[in-house]
C-alpha cells in the first residue's frame, strides 16, 4: 500500500482459533452448492448487522468461511474468517464494519482450498488508488485459461475474477464489469463493491439465483435467495437478470447489459440447494417440492404403512407423497440438530459412524412397517445403503425408496460440488443394479419431465446437465473427464 492511498484500509481477522473445517464424511453423498451473497446499500442504517443477518439465512449454501466488507465512503474494511456465521462475527467486530453499504458472503468450496486466504470477499486495491470487495456463487469453467492471461498460478477463481476487475478499474467498476464480464465462462452471481457503489452481475445463463429487495428505508439489497431479503425485511423487487449488471448507489438502482440473455437455471435449486422458504421465477420453492412428492406417488406407488422423509431436504416431497397416495405420513428418522459439522474424515469406517451421529430411526415408528423413504438424490450411494441398514435394524419391514430427482450420471461444473463421474452411482449402474447396492425393497426416482412439470419454468430455460450430460456452458476437458473409469463398488 502506497503512502498516496494509506486512508484506505484493509482489515481482516487473523490467527482464527478456528480449525479449518474438513468436508464432514457423513453428508459425502449430498450434493453442495458453493456459496451464498449478499450486498446492501442503506445510508443511516446498520448495514454490518443486516448483512450478518441475511448470512445466517444464506448459511445452508456455505458453512466453511464466512465474510462481510463495509465501507464508510472512504475505505473497504474487510472482515472474514473460517467458520460459521455466528463464529466468524461478534458485536465488536461488526461495530468495526460501519460505513453505507456492505457485501457479504458464507463460502462452500469447489475450486481452491478451504482455507483462510481463500474465504471471501477476496479484497483488491486498484491502480487508481482504491480498492474492491467481491463475493462469488458459481464456478467459472476457464479459470486456468484466465489465470494464463494473468500470469498466475490457476487457484480460486473468484480471486482470478477480482484481480481482473481491478486491473481494468481505469474509468468505474461499472465499466470494469462490463469489459471483463463477457470474458468469464461459466457460472457466477457476484456482488462486487468498491467505495460508493455496489454492484451485482449475474452470468448469461443465469445458472445461480440472484434477486433484488427494496428496504423500507429506502435503501437496496441483492443476495442468493428471498429468505435473505426476508430476514432483513426487504421487500423483493426482481432477479438480476442473466447477463445484466445492476449498480446501487446514491442515485438508486440503475441497470446495463453486458451480454444477452439464454437461460439455464440450476433444476437442482429446485430439488435440494435452495430453502425451502425461497421464492423463485413466481413459483415456491415448498410447493415445487411438495408437487415432485405428489408425481413421485404417481409415478411410482407401493403397497406400504408410512411414508418417512429423510431430513430435512425429503421432508416437504415426502409430505406431498404421502398426501397423494392416502398415506400417514410421519417423523421415522430423527437429525439430531447439535452434531453440526462432524470433522470426521471420509473414511468408509468413519462415514458409517457420521451418518448414526447425525440421523437416528424412531424404533416405535417403523418397527414393523412398510416404509416409502423420500429423499432428494443419490450421489455415490453410500448414504441411502447406511439409512436401509438402520431402517432394517430398527426393525423396518420393507423399505421402498423414492427419490426427488432423476439418477445424477453426470459432475457438475456450475458450483455444487459433486462426485467426479467415477464415484456417482448413477452413472454407469441401472436403477435395478443401484436398488441391490443399497439393500431397498424398491427404489424409483422421479422422472425428468415430472420434475420439470414441478417448478415454474420451462425446460429449455433450465440446466438439467447433472442428469443428462447437456451442459450449456461447454466444459474444457469434458469429454476426458467423462471418459473416467466406472464405479467400483466393491471400494466403497
Amino acid at each position: 500500500m502506497s503512502a498516496g492511498t494509506a486512508w484506505k484500509v484493509r482489515t481482516v481477522s487473523l490467527g482464527s482459533d478456528l480449525a479449518p473445517l474438513e468436508h464432514d464424511g457423513d453428508d459425502v453423498d449430498s450434493p453442495r452448492d458453493e456459496c451464498g451473497v449478499f450486498g446492501v446499500y442503506a445510508p443511516g442504517e446498520d448495514v454490518a448487522t443486516l448483512t450478518y443477518f441475511a448470512l445466517y439465512a444464506l448459511q445452508h449454501r456455505g458453512q466453511e468461511s464466512a465474510g462481510i466488507a463495509a465501507s464508510d465512503g472512504r475505505r473497504i474494511v474487510v472482515h472474514k474468517d473460517m467458520g460459521l456465521v455466528n463464529q466468524v462475527f461478534t458485536d465488536t467486530g461488526l461495530a468495526a464494519l460501519d460505513g453505507d453499504l456492505a457485501i457479504g458472503h458464507c463460502r462452500y468450496s469447489t475450486t481452491g482450498a478451504s482455507s483462510w486466504v481463500n474465504a471471501q470477499p477476496q479484497y483488491r486495491e486498484t491502480p487508481t488508488g482504491g480498492g474492491l470487495a467481491l463475493g462469488h456463487n458459481g464456478n467459472l469453467v476457464n479459470t486456468a485459461d484466465l489465470a494464463r492471461e494473468l500470469g498466475v498460478p490457476t487457484g480460486n477463481d473468484s480471486e482470478i475474477m477480482a484481480a481482473l476487475l481491478a486491473l481494468d478499474v481505469d474509468v468505474s467498476l461499472e465499466e470494469a464489469i462490463v469489459r471483463t464480464a463477457p470474458r468469464l465462462r461459466g457460472a457466477y452471481s457476484v456482488v462486487v463493491m468498491d467505495e460508493g457503489r455496489i454492484h451485482a452481475f449475474r452470468d448469461p445463463n443465469g445458472v445461480r439465483p440472484l434477486q433484488i429487495g427494496r428496504l423500507p428505508t429506502g435503501g437496496w439489497c441483492v443476495a442468493s435467495e428471498s429468505a435473505a431479503l426476508d430476514i432483513v425485511g426487504a421487500v423483493p423487487v426482481r432477479d438480476v437478470e442473466p447477463g445484466e449488471v445492476v449498480t446501487i448507489d446514491h442515485n438508486g438502482l440503475s441497470s446495463r447489459r453486458f451480454a444477452p440473455a439464454t437461460p439455464s437455471f440450476c433444476l437442482f435449486e429446485w430439488v435440494y440447494l435452495a430453502r425451502p422458504d425461497h421464492r423463485q421465477d413466481g413459483g415456491s420453492v415448498l410447493y415445487a417440492r411438495r408437487r415432485m412428492g405428489r408425481q413421485l406417488a404417481r409415478e411410482a406407488p407401493v403397497d406400504a404403512d408410512l411414508v418417512i422423509p429423510v431430513p430435512e431436504a425429503g421432508r416437504d416431497a415426502a409430505a406431498g407423497y404421502a398426501a397423494e397416495a392416502g398415506l400417514p405420513f410421519a417423523d421415522g428418522l430423527v437429525k439430531n440438530r447439535y452434531v453440526g459439522r462432524t470433522f470426521i474424515q471420509p473414511t468408509q469406517s468413519l462415514r458409517r459412524m457420521g451418518i448414526r451421529l447425525k440421523l437416528s430411526p424412531v424404533r416405535e415408528m417403523v418397527e414393523g412397517r412398510r416404509l416409502v423413504v423420500v429423499d432428494d438424490s443419490i450421489v455415490r450411494g453410500n448414504t441411502s445403503r447406511q439409512l436401509v441398514e438402520m431402517l432394517r435394524s430398527a426393525g423396518a419391514a420393507e423399505v421402498h425408496l423414492r427419490i426427488t430427482s432423476p439418477p445424477i450420471a453426470n459432475p457438475c461444473y456450475y458450483g455444487i460440488d459433486m462426485a467426479s463421474r467415477a464415484e456417482l452411482v448413477g452413472a454407469d449402474l441401472t436403477i435395478e443394479e443401484i436398488r441391490a447396492f443399497v439393500g431397498a425393497d424398491s427404489l424409483h426416482y422421479i422422472s425428468l419431465d415430472g420434475l420439470v412439470d414441478a417448478t415454474p419454468n420451462q425446460r429449455e430455460r433450465l440446466c438439467t446437465a447433472c442428469f443428462t450430460g447437456d451442459y450449456p456452458i461447454p466444459v474444457p476437458g469434458e469429454h476426458a473427464q467423462l471418459a473416467q473409469l466406472p464405479l467400483d463398488l466393491s471400494a466403497t
